[in-house]
């Protein structure tokens, strides 16, 4: 803390301040804050588990320690690797490269997607029907593009045209390192570029992207390709191994016009270029040396960071990508304790009990609505820990003589595990994230809060720890995921996780108010000069921070600790609890990740989400006794209440 400052003037400095002057971003790392120490402490167990089960060489075939293990040690094998060279790819350059005809085209984009080997075009995935949940349908996205956010294909101010420069850079260098000649690569560059750039115009923005019934576009086949001739998406979808299906949902119908139009204009050697393109990109981190070094340079343009990520630190998330059910099994074994798992349910049912409270005491809200909410509240599963039923990888194929099949491998495994979905009944125990996992997700389909292992420890989380802590800490984010039940995207699904609307016109205006008051709050965050927060972009994070911290505060108040006085280290339970709040979301991040962050993520940085919710908060004001004249103070009939 650094306690020369008045928290009610910069609450973020005041609780974290001495902290972040001591601990600035370490070279292997784009930013630097507390869940990247928990990230550092839970990759270091994993890289431990790893290398002890790549050094036992007794362990039965096909067990879950030889699996993991071999895995790892393939990946970690870097003299093989580095004499492959691009050797693993050749053939799939080759044949792309020589493709003669638009059907050649689409035949060989379907190939890389069902292969491993890239997605090219469009976004595709098998996923619950927003509006009918017990159905699994095929669904199709915009995509097409290798830039994070289309804005930087369309913006041309300095900092996006360093970017794309170091991307042309990037493309040109991939190509050279395959024997094509500099200035043929360079133009390959400027070809790729300028197709992905139109196939970005094409595409909606992220904010767009958030509203879930703008994006629900049912089509049965047949009526598709007729909005796309050039796409014949029975055939498409029958090389893409889905069959059987009569329908799909399409997220930007306009789009695909666009790219139907598109691969009509475009030349096929351009086609050419850009599937190979697709190759490139999806293997080069998996390549030698040099391939793996250029994957660096274009991602330190994005991001800043100053040097690679170790080997083995990448290998280990790779791993944990790749085969993490089988990984989550070790970690579990060594990292999580039932005791823990008690202690979260309690916390859950707590929190559950603390919303109710809330719901019933809301002003704005009138009684059939709150019927509805409640309903949705006490439908919510939550998940704690891992998965009841650990997936076990039937039938992949992993060698320890070849990392690059290894990962390929695994790309066909997940494709074809995902396209097996079709056709069954919703899977209501699979988890979206690995057991080592340091964070959290509500799913809106599922209705379903889930906080994996690797986010239950200390700053989060301590069994041991007092109330404050750990209502402030893992309290708030559990009742951050349950707001997500109730923020501007998440609150239009009810309780089954069906797209329905279940609010009475007047709540919804009057909701839709509230939340417009907490864009505008974020609105005026200034991050980097002239770079502000996006307000519209990270307002469902924000509803998810006000609600939670709030409900997390009304069930510490159901606690002992929070009913007493009585001070630890000189400060107050509730001091303890909006300090915990803030201590989570200390961050230093390099100026070109702070950029980054803004355009692609939809939480908002670490120093207004540790003030974002409490100047919201009358508590807050009490516990620190924050006045008129501070730099913080909202007067009170400004303070936004929405959950």
């Amino acid at each position: 803390m650094d306690l020369s400052v008045k928290p009610g003037d910069d609450f973020y400095t005041y609780a974290s301040g001495n902290w972040i002057k001591n601990n600035p971003v370490p070279a292997k790392e784009t930013r630097w804050g507390s869940f990247n120490q928990l990230r550092e402490f839970n990759i270091q167990a994993v890289k431990d588990i790893l290398n002890e089960a790549s050094k036992n060489t007794k362990a039965p075939a096909g067990s879950v320690e030889k699996r993991v293990g071999d895995f790892y040690a393939a990946a970690m094998d870097s003299a093989a690797i580095e004499k492959a060279g691009y050797t693993p790819i050749k053939a799939d350059l080759k044949r792309v490269g020589s493709v003669k005809n638009l059907d050649g085209v689409l035949t060989e984009a379907a190939l890389l997607r069902t292969s491993g080997a890239g997605s090219p075009f469009f976004g595709f995935y098998v996923g619950q029907d927003r509006k009918n949940v017990e159905v699994m349908i095929p669904q199709l996205s915009q995509g097409g593009t290798t830039l994070p956010d289309r804005d930087y294909y369309l913006k041309n101010d300095a900092r996006s045209t360093k970017i794309q420069d170091a991307y042309k850079t990037y493309i040109t260098t991939l190509f050279t390192l395959t024997g094509v000649p500099k200035d043929k690569a360079a133009k390959n560059a400027e070809t790729i570029f300028n197709f992905e750039k139109k196939l970005a115009e094409a595409q909606m923005s992220r904010v767009e992207m958030r509203d879930p019934y703008k994006t629900y576009n049912k089509f049965a086949v047949a009526d598709f390709t007729k909005t796309t001739p050039n796409m014949d998406w029975k055939k498409l979808m029958a090389n893409m191994k889905v069959t059987g299906q009569d329908t799909v949902l399409v997220n930007s119908p306009a789009f695909f016009t666009t790219l139907n139009g598109l691969l009509k204009s475009t030349p096929i050697t351009d086609l050419q270029t850009y599937l190979q393109w697709n190759v490139l990109k999806s293997s080069a981190p998996y390549l030698s040396s040099a391939f793996v070094n250029a994957n660096f340079a274009y991602n330190q343009a994005l991001t800043g960071q100053k040097v690679q990520t170790p080997r083995w630190q990448r290998m280990s998330s790779l791993t944990d990508g790749t085969v993490g059910e089988l990984l989550g099994q070790l970690y579990v074994a060594k990292h999580f304790k039932p005791e823990a798992k008690a202690r979260m349910n309690e916390l859950i049912s707590n929190l559950v009990k603390a919303y109710e409270i809330r719901i019933k005491g809301l002003d704005w809200m009138s009684d059939a609505t709150k019927q509805k909410a409640l309903a949705k509240l006490y439908a919510f599963r939550p998940k704690v820990g891992y998965p009841d039923n650990w997936k076990n990888y039937d039938g992949l194929a992993i060698s320890r003589k070849s990392f690059f099949q290894n990962v390929r491998n695994a790309g066909v495994w997940g494709y074809n595990d995902m396209v097996s979905q079709l056709g069954k009944p919703v899977d209501r125990t699979k988890w979206g994230m690995t057991a080592p996992t340091v964070n959290a997700y509500y799913s809106p389909v599922m209705n379903e809060i889930v906080f994996p292992a690797g986010i239950l420890q200390f700053p989060f989380f301590d069994a041991k720890a007092d109330d404050a802590v750990n209502y402030g800490g893992i309290g708030a984010v559990i009742g951050h995921e349950i707001s997500h039940g109730f923020d501007d995207s998440g609150s239009q699904y009810d309780k089954d996780g069906t797209l329905r609307n279940w609010w009475t016109p007047e709540d919804l205006a009057r909701f839709k108010e509230k939340a417009k008051t907490l864009e505008e709050q974020y609105n005026a965050y200034t991050v980097l000069d002239t770079i502000h927060v996006n307000g519209k972009l990270t307002l469902g994070e924000n509803i998810g921070d006000l609600g939670g911290l709030n409900a997390a505060y009304e069930a510490f108040k159901m606690t002992k600790q929070g009913q007493s006085n009585e001070k630890i280290d000189g400060f107050t339970p509730d001091q303890r609890f909006f300090l915990a709040w803030a201590q989570v979301w200390r961050t230093n991040i390099l100026p070109e990740s702070a950029a980054q962050q803004i355009v692609t993520d939809p939480h908002s940085p670490g120093q207004f989400r540790t003030i974002g919710a409490p100047v919201n908060m009358d508590a807050w004001y009490k516990a620190f006794d924050v006045k008129p004249g501070d730099k913080l103070y909202k007067k009170p009939e400004d303070r936004n209440k929405i959950w």
